[in-house]
Order: C-alpha cells, then sequence, then structure tokens
C-alpha cells in the first residue's frame, strides 16, 4: 500500500476531527470483479488499517478460505449492467455501507458503469483507483459492456492511481492528462496457492496457455506455431485453458489437433494449480496487454514464462 503515507496526511485533518485521536486508518476496498486480487490485498492490507471489503457473492465465495480475520467483509448481489432499477437499488446500497464505515480512504478496482456515476456522493473521502486497464483491449467482447468514459470518470475523480506497470503510466498520464505525481506504478499481487494440488507433478512436455481468450492474448500465433514447436519437443502437446470467445476458428487453425488439450471452460481454483503443476512452460502470446494476473499464478508455481513484447 504505497500511497499510505501520503493519502495519511491528506487524511489527517478528517482523522484529528473526533473526540479522540485515532491512529488506525480504515480503509474501504471495493472492487466488481477480480476476487483473489481484493481478498489478498485487503487482507494484507488489515495487518496497518481497519479494512473493509465490499465483494460480489461470486466473488468472494471462492476466497473465502484465504480471508483474513481482520477483515469485514460484505458480500453484495451484481446484477446484470441492464437491469438499472437493481443497479440503483446495488448503488444505492453500496454507497451506504460506505458512509456508515465512514473510511479515511476507498480503493476501488477498475471500477463499474453505475458506481462511477455516484462517485460524487463520496467525494469527502479520498478515492485510490487501482487501474488494470487504461484502455478496452481488442476484441474483448465483455468490456464493451462499460463505456470508456465511465471508467475515465473514476480516473479524474481519484486522488491516486495506481497501474501495475511503467507503460500503464504513462498511458494514464497521456490521454487522461493526470498529472504524473498522482499516478503509481505497484506491482501485480501474488496470486496463485503454491500449496495447492502438491501431490501433482510436472509432466515436462505441456505448454500451458490460460486465461481469458479474445483476440488481444494471440492464441492464434501459438496455434500456429505448434509445428515448430512439436519439431524441436516431439512429444509437447498445449494445453488451452479458460473461456471467452467461441473456439470454432481457432480449431479450424491447428495443424495437428492431436497436439492440443483444450479446456473451454470456467477454471475452479483447484483446476487451475493442477493444470500450472503439470506444465512446463506457460506461454502469453498476446498482441497487445497491460499487465497480466497469469504471470504471477505462474511464479507462484515456480514455471518459467515466455511471453511477447507487449505492455
Amino acid at each position: 500500500f504505497a500511497c499510505r503515507h501520503r493519502l495519511a496526511s491528506r487524511c489527517s485533518e478528517a482523522i484529528m476531527d473526533g473526540p479522540a485521536i485515532n491512529t488506525v486508518m480504515k480503509v474501504a476496498f471495493l472492487s466488481f470483479g477480480f476476487g483473489e486480487y481484493c481478498v489478498r490485498l485487503a487482507s494484507a492490507v488489515a495487518h496497518h488499517a481497519d479494512t473493509l471489503l465490499l465483494l460480489p457473492d461470486e466473488e468472494a465465495d471462492p476466497y473465502l478460505y484465504m480471508l483474513s480475520e481482520g477483515v469485514c467483509l460484505h458480500r453484495f448481489n451484481k446484477p446484470r449492467l441492464r437491469q438499472p432499477l437493481r443497479q440503483l437499488g446495488m448503488v444505492a446500497h453500496l454507497v451506504r455501507c460506505l458512509e456508515n464505515f465512514n473510511p479515511d480512504v476507498i480503493h476501488i478496482q477498475t471500477g463499474h458503469l453505475w458506481f462511477n456515476l455516484a462517485l460524487p456522493m463520496l467525494r469527502r473521502y479520498p478515492l485510490v483507483l487501482t487501474v488494470h486497464d487504461p484502455v478496452r483491449h481488442r476484441g474483448d467482447a465483455q468490456s464493451r459492456k462499460t463505456p470508456q468514459w465511465s471508467l475515465d470518470l473514476g480516473c479524474r475523480r481519484a486522488c491516486e492511481i495506481i497501474v501495475h506497470v511503467p507503460q500503464m503510466k504513462e498511458v494514464v498520464v497521456q490521454r487522461l492528462r493526470i498529472p504524473k505525481d498522482r499516478v503509481h506504478v505497484i506491482p501485480h499481487v501474488v496470486c496463485g496457492d503454491a500449496s495447492a494440488q502438491a501431490d501433482v507433478c510436472e509432466e515436462g512436455e505441456l505448454v500451458l496457455f490460460f486465461g481469458r481468450i479474445w483476440e488481444y492474448k494471440g492464441l492464434e500465433y501459438l496455434i500456429r506455431a505448434e509445428p515448430l514447436i512439436t519439431a524441436q519437443v516431439p512429444q509437447a502437446k498445449i494445453v488451452i485453458a479458460g473461456t471467452g470467445e467461441r473456439l470454432d476458428r481457432y480449431r479450424r487453425m491447428m495443424v495437428h489437433p492431436d497436439r492440443f488439450i483444450i479446456h473451454d471452460e470456467y477454471v475452479s481454483d483447484q483446476k487451475r494449480a493442477e493444470l500450472f503443476r503439470r506444465s512446463s512452460v506457460v506461454v502469453l502470446p498476446y498482441i497487445e496487454a497491460t499487465q497480466s494476473g497469469v504471470i504471477p499464478v505462474a511464479h507462484s508455481f515456480g514455471k518459467p514464462v515466455v511471453a511477447t513484447t507487449v505492455g
């Protein structure tokens, strides 16, 4: 939490206004995704601050076992974006929760179409915003559901912005004309449970492509490279695991379909651990990128990563 001291100075007047001096910051985390990321981050910050974490049910449930007892977790139901009345109800509920907690700092991951419209109601609280993707990725149909202007509102409202790599700091600064001293580069939190599936052994010749499957992930280039890979490593197989766009066009590109093992599905954490343990190398053939949550998982399991020089 590298911004802590700077934010503390901004919060000092508010903290001192109470009947007694409060020496512990109160930090509220809010996110509509990034469940594992948020649980790990909030659990770490809870060693230094009173911590509230607001997460949708489906994001919180898989990671309750790793949540620190020092975190006050509030789960909520996240409606579909096309349900305006339910969205407004959710936003009103979250605003009340934050006001009741009365934090010194609110930390939001990425932002949300409907909630960002309510940020003026919370202007008295310093806001930290972690920007995972400053602009939408090519072919990412999921991100198109949220207009870019609504995410930009959060960036302009934030007192401090966190990105995970220096290149993305430049994108945020140049595109939104935000002062450089408000944008901080802090590495992605470590993900992946290094103790999970400890009895699974590496198979030695598996190449793993893991994560959401959209055009910008460059899966087609890994598929086209398969004949070159197997020419040098005849027993090699490529594992593709994740969800996103339909895989029909990728299947048609495969010169040797028997060289591929495909898991076209949501991958649980236990299954993820198994795949990473079995694989000998993780490949990210992206054609564009910001940062990667896959690389910290690979490193948690001690796997080397081959990645294109983007993002």
